[in-house]
């Protein structure tokens, strides 16, 4: 039985390298059943410096830790100071179509692709691509299926399209009860934009949960495309 291929779209502040690196235990726990392909997003974070706090140093509710070596983002919420907050609400965004380009060819370097898996802003960004799949809007788009870890709906005006139709698209969401970054309830109110939406709970923080006790949802979700 071949693996299936999901393309693996990273948080805020990261990178594709940082974001394989953050989901080994999710590839040992999937191993033979799975094959997760990375990117990186197009728009460059600026660093903090060492005499200004980093945004999510504080854990504000919205922001993501600092820390990572060339830090990428999908698109920001502040245009003029080009930064993100996932509660910041803006009338408009800025680099969002430059990322769904990066999607674009990435589908077609690498694709097809039966999945897609995000994390964070890359999950809210994967319900947006699968709203532009299902509308399509982007006809290179076949994913059968999204995995989306810490989601959340955008509070940018300009993305409420996104939300205007539940999509039928098969989910599952993966959330913690401790996250800090994005709290439960912001992942909660992106359900009902899919229909019939699986949900994965664990009482953590903000990471991709991988524990053996989670493998058998993980797998139950996935199986049903497998051929």
């Amino acid at each position: 039985m071949a693996p299936l291929r999901i393309l693996c779209v990273h948080g805020y502040r990261q990178n594709g390298n940082s974001f394989r690196e953050k989901t080994g235990a999710l590839r040992k726990l999937l191993k033979k059943h799975v094959e997760l392909v990375y990117l990186s997003a197009p728009l460059s974070v600026r660093q903090a410096s060492n005499t200004e706090e980093a945004p999510g140093s504080g854990n504000v509710a919205g922001s993501e830790p600092a820390g990572e070596d060339d830090p990428r983002g999908w698109w920001f919420s502040d245009t003029e100071a080009r930064s993100f907050s996932a509660q910041q609400w803006c009338e408009k965004s800025l680099g969002l179509d430059e990322s769904v380009t990066v999607v674009r060819e990435a589908v077609k370097a690498a694709g097809p692709f039966d999945g897609i898996l995000g994390f964070s802003q890359g999950a809210a960004f994967v319900a947006m691509l699968c709203s532009l799949q299902e509308k399509q809007l982007e006809p290179d788009f076949s994913f059968r299926f999204a995995v989306l870890v810490a989601g959340f709906r955008s509070a940018c005006k300009e993305h409420e399209v996104f939300y205007d139709a539940p999509l039928q698209i098969p989910s599952l969401h993966v959330f913690g009860l401790e996250d800090r970054v994005i709290p439960d309830h912001m992942s909660r109110e992106l359900l009902p934009s899919f229909l019939e939406p699986a949900v994965l709970t664990h009482p953590g923080g903000h990471f991709i949960p991988a524990q053996a006790a989670h493998r058998q949802t993980y797998q139950d979700f996935l199986k049903r495309f497998q051929s």
